[in-house]
């Protein structure tokens, strides 16, 4: 059966709605499940939706449960399910949420600042999920019959994978920023190298701006002197 369902937007990771939870009250793992469909959420948020996967099955413990995923115009529907719970029917029921929530404003939605704030949407979740829980009615054996390849574009993925892919990615920005950090440090430590010949780096730095003009200016005075000498003497020849 469905026990939990979560609807959050892609931009920012944030989950902005609920469905009832139908996991025991008593059951210690429910907020392992919730922690966990906002790391899936989180995750999905990183990659962006444009390269998400659109459908997705990520299997839990053991395999005895599953989220089941839909990524469409920027808000992410998950929701969990027993293992043994018809995997099309889930995403039927996925569907039917994403074209309830398209009703509404979508500019309204983006302004969204409160996890799970947008309660109008809970009570829908709740009515939609309760059609889906005989999976024997004639509707859903309908839904089950039809379009028997509609699985082929789902993708199954293992929880343990999606946690090992995001602890190597913080574990590489981490020696990066590390990386970068030392370099810093390295740099900040190095004291700056004077020049043996100015013996102060503000000498040095007036020295390489001025020494080429001043060469110029000293090779221009010895070609003008140059002529003049070259002038006076050939006055004195020609005289």
């Amino acid at each position: 059966m469905v026990k939990m369902t979560i609807v959050g937007r892609v931009s920012d990771g944030l989950p902005i709605a609920q469905g009832p939870r139908y996991v025991n009250e008593e059951d210690e793992n429910f907020s392992s499940y919730k922690q966990q469909a906002e790391f899936i959420l989180k995750e999905i948020s990183r990659t962006g939706s444009s390269l998400a996967p659109s459908k997705m099955t990520i299997r839990l413990d053991l395999h005895h449960h599953c989220f089941n995923c839909v990524v469409e115009n920027g808000v992410c529907f998950i929701t969990l399910c027993d293992s043994s719970y018809p995997r099309k029917l889930a995403f039927h029921y996925l569907q039917d949420l994403l074209k309830e929530f398209d009703k509404f404003d979508m500019s309204l939605l983006n302004k969204i600042t409160k996890p799970y704030s947008f309660v109008r949407f809970d009570g829908i979740i709740g009515n939609i999920r309760r059609q889906y829980t005989d999976t024997k009615t004639q509707s859903n054996l309908s839904k089950l019959n039809a379009n028997r390849r509609q699985d082929l574009d789902i993708i199954t993925l293992d929880m343990s994978t999606i946690v090992e892919r995001r602890r190597r990615l913080g574990k590489l920005a981490s020696l990066s920023l590390f990386c970068v950090l030392e370099m810093l440090e390295k740099a900040m430590a190095t004291p700056p190298t004077v020049s043996p010949i100015w013996c102060s780096p503000l000498l040095e730095v007036i020295a390489m701006k001025w020494t080429p003009i001043t060469i110029m200016v000293i090779v221009a005075c010895i070609l003008f002197w140059t002529c003049l000498v070259g002038s006076d003497n050939f006055t004195v020849v020609t005289s």
